[in-house]
């Protein structure tokens, strides 16, 4: 019988061995190695390979006898960078039995099988490195981290560009019931974090249409009586995610506020701010797929096409 505890927040890590990937991990390691309760599931998926039906239920070796000999040497190839990733989280810190690692067959979309696997699993996050794209090129032609965005409306979704040191948050709020979800996932990824910073920030930018969210959106989420407390009030827009932080054993001292009227669209403001004060992750809540965001896409879709040199977390 196993008796290792098992992770009360589990991170799926989708990975394809460049250096993109590497970004992923060694921001994971940052800011998890010493986390003993987050669990790492290190997933790489073979494409190009065509199983028939009914092989999914198969053991690996029937099926690696079934592939093409080009097939099972890109196998072996993801096998061996997911052993070199776990060796390097290991060196970081992270215990060894904190590490699953998976090497998968695509259906035929990687991003909708990485979404699935999330959702199988319960997952807590997705984590994704951003492939080295002009944002042009990521507009006309996608990417991995932009189809993800598009299938997990439902998890949580963390695209890590660039090498990140720091743990400062960044939180963009609106009184919206998304920003406030947004927050929550951070609280829970957050708890007990010896070292994290978060700044809740409000940009009153031109272009900004003022929310008009419905009493009972936020009560899906919240208590009746806590909304009442917390977001009936003249504050809320600070003190209603500062609570949320607060109620989740987040230290209040590494609780910050900010709020500008620079800029013209808050999506530029977000991006601007996080680069000039050195944030390390911008944290944002999402409208759900029904939502209508129009030709120019929703605030939280060109942040995540515009960022450069921070990880964002996009909530939904």
């Amino acid at each position: 019988m196993d008796d290792t505890p098992q992770p009360s927040r589990k991170i799926l890590v989708a990975l394809d061995g460049s250096r993109h990937s590497h970004n992923t991990l060694h921001y994971l390691a940052g800011l998890f190695a010493d986390q003993a309760d987050v669990g790492l599931h290190l997933l790489s998926l073979v494409t190009g390979a065509s199983l028939p039906p009914g092989s999914e239920w198969l053991s690996e070796a029937e099926q690696a006898n079934m592939m093409s000999p080009q097939t099972r040497k890109k196998l072996v190839a993801h096998q061996g960078f997911l052993h070199e990733a776990a060796d390097f989280l290991t060196a970081q810190g992270v215990a060894p039995e904190r590490v699953a690692r998976e090497v998968g067959i695509s259906s035929g979309s990687v991003s909708r099988d990485i979404a699935n696997r999330a959702r199988q699993g319960r997952y807590d996050a997705v984590a994704v490195g951003r492939r080295g794209m002009t944002k042009l090129e990521e507009m006309l032609l996608g990417s991995v981290s932009n189809d993800i965005f598009e299938y997990s409306h439902d998890i949580p979704l963390w695209v890590v560009d660039g090498r990140i040191d720091n743990q400062r948050f960044l939180v963009p709020v609106d009184k919206t019931p998304y920003a406030l979800l947004a927050v929550d996932h951070l609280a829970f990824m957050l708890r007990g974090h010896p070292r994290a910073e978060i700044t809740l920030f409000h940009s009153t930018a031109i272009l900004a249409a003022p929310p008009r969210p419905a009493p009972e959106e936020f009560r899906r989420h919240w208590d009746p009586a806590w909304c009442e407390q917390h977001l009936d009030r003249p504050d809320s827009l600070f003190h209603a995610p500062r609570q949320i932080l607060l109620d989740a054993g987040f230290p209040g001292e590494r609780v910050s506020e900010l709020e500008t009227a620079k800029g013209f669209e808050p999506s530029r403001q977000i991006i601007r701010q996080a680069l000039m004060d050195d944030y390390g992750t911008i944290v944002m809540g999402r409208r759900g797929p029904e939502a209508h965001k129009g030709i120019f896409r929703g605030v939280s879709d060109r942040v995540l096409l515009m960022a450069e040199q921070v990880a964002v977390w996009i909530v939904g």
